[in-house]
């Protein structure tokens, strides 16, 4: 038996409401939170600046580093369905101060990510009523995007229920719109009706030779691992899903299948519409990278039906934000719950069984942190620190699979499948994730990387690990006030003694 299997023999109750949601509902959940619309859309014009003709290949090969980790997520989660996830697993088998970090840069990423998009959901709500002048502005796309967080909050609040109704609307229109604007670009490359520049699609284009060099690919590489980011919310919802020790694994598995579907899908057939030209529709043109489908879009649906995508990203960002504040509350419930934060965050609304106070929490700071940084930055900053994320990404899912191979270590001898999947599976993605976390930080170190920089430093670094080692001081100070919370030295506390921890 792993430190674990010991530990989740007799799993701690925290007011969930079991088995709320099944392996469908869990599965568009993990697909919701990447924001595979928003997220393709902004990523893929970088992607093909770096490596050109040999975008799909990386996004082909990011995906082996996100399913190997998703596999340790479903093994751990086997052994132990507990809602901290990478704060609980960590804890537990590594001790109590890896743990902690684990949560808190979790907690970050998808604060930080929120409090981006939105920005987006803001901006787009108007661009899909024509209102581009506004949507330029930043005074009216901050009171959108404040109050789309707020009904987001408002809709988790009210449980897992009806916030997975509304997930099966927002990815349908998003997942369907992207297919289509898919198939008829790839029918107008194939029936002659593609502008000047278009491509057939070829072999060539998946493979990872010929595309720049080391550093290029790389960079590519570290792009295309952020849009699958976000899959791990399948298995945040764990203590609400039916057969948690299974179907939340699955869930974080299926959705990696069904993101590197429709990532090539689209990568593909927008690359051979409009090619890789630094000009016009190529989608090398620093112009409109940031934006590179609605760019493309227009000259593939037209104008009219290129809302359809505008509603596609629409609906992509407001998913994520419901997306984010859900599994996010969960994490610091459970944190609270095993004394590891102020015992108010565990607590529970009884009609709705949701962390009432984690809930409200999350979607207050996410509305605050952007309102203030879109009033002081004019959203410099809020772009260094998506681009940060990639760090703090990398960090807590390579703390993942380093624990699935720690916590397992002793059935690994054994050889056969568990040494593949609960060994050496979850250590190639750890290993992947770190290399990319330590190339990342070297790239974000320049102050040219990003749109600021602070004594000649990145911007984007500083807020990255600046993160990390709030997260560690944060830690430290906690512990010094409160020990009797913060259980160092020691494994998490079960059922029998969480009553005494709330009396405390």
């Amino acid at each position: 038996m792993t430190d674990i299997d010991a530990a989740a023999a007799s799993p701690a109750g925290k007011g969930l409401r079991n088995s709320a949601i099944g392996l469908l509902s869990s599965t568009i959940i993990g697909l919701a939170a990447t924001a595979p619309a928003y997220s393709i859309t902004a990523t893929l014009g970088f992607v093909v600046i770096a490596v050109g003709l040999h975008a799909p290949a990386v996004m082909f090969l990011a995906f082996f580093p996100m399913a190997a980790i998703a596999v340790g997520y479903a093994q751990l989660n086997r052994a132990d369905p507990d809602c901290g996830t990478v704060f609980t697993w960590a804890a537990r088998a590594i001790g109590p101060r890896t743990g902690w970090i684990g949560g808190w840069v979790a907690t970050l990423a998808a604060v930080i990510a929120m409090a981006y998009l939105a920005g987006i959901a803001g901006s787009y709500l108007f661009l899909l009523f024509g209102a581009d002048g506004v949507a330029a502005g930043h005074t009216w796309t901050t009171v959108a995007g404040v109050a789309l967080v707020l009904v987001m909050t408002y809709i988790c609040y009210r449980g897992i229920r009806i916030s997975a109704r509304l997930q099966y609307l927002l990815f349908g229109i998003e997942a369907t719109l992207l297919v289509t604007f898919s198939v008829v670009a790839l029918v107008k490359v194939y029936t002659g009706h593609a502008p000047a520049g278009h491509l057939h699609p070829a072999l060539t284009w998946f493979s990872p030779f010929g595309s720049g060099g080391m550093q290029a690919f790389t960079t590519g590489l570290l792009l295309a691992l952020f849009i699958y980011w976000g899959w791990d919310s399948a298995v945040s919802v764990n203590e609400e899903t039916s057969d948690r020790r299974h179907n939340p694994g699955r869930a974080a598995i299926l959705s990696t299948v069904v993101l590197l579907g429709l990532y090539m899908l689209v990568t593909v057939a927008a690359q051979a519409y409009g090619g890789v030209g630094t000009k016009g529709l190529g989608l090398a043109n620093l112009a409109t990278a940031p934006d590179v489908l609605a760019h493309v879009g227009q000259s593939v649906l037209g104008g009219t039906l290129n809302k359809l995508l505008i509603l596609a990203t629409l609906s992509s960002a407001i998913g994520a934000l419901q997306t984010g504040i859900l599994p996010t509350a969960r994490t610091t419930l459970a944190m609270a719950t095993y004394g590891a934060l102020p015992a108010s965050f565990a607590r529970m609304d009884r009609r709705f069984a949701t962390p009432s106070v984690s809930t409200l929490t999350i979607g207050g700071l996410t509305a605050l942190i952007f309102a203030v940084l879109t009033y002081v930055s004019q959203g410099r900053i809020q772009a260094d620190s998506i681009l940060s994320i990639g760090l703090l990404i990398a960090f807590y899912y390579g703390m993942v699979g380093y624990t699935c191979a720690w916590n397992f270590r002793k059935q690994l001898r054994s050889g056969g499948r568990a040494l593949l999947v609960e060994g050496l599976i979850p250590l190639f993605g750890a290993l992947v994730l770190t290399y990319a976390f330590v190339e990342s930080a070297i790239q974000m170190w320049k102050p040219s990387y990003g749109y600021t920089s602070f004594h000649g430093i990145g911007g984007v670094f500083v807020l990255g690990i600046g993160t990390i080692v709030a997260g560690m001081a944060v830690m430290l100070a906690y512990r010094i006030a409160r020990p009797q919370f913060f259980l160092a030295g020691r494994a998490l506390p079960q059922a029998p003694e969480l009553a005494e921890l709330a009396r405390n």
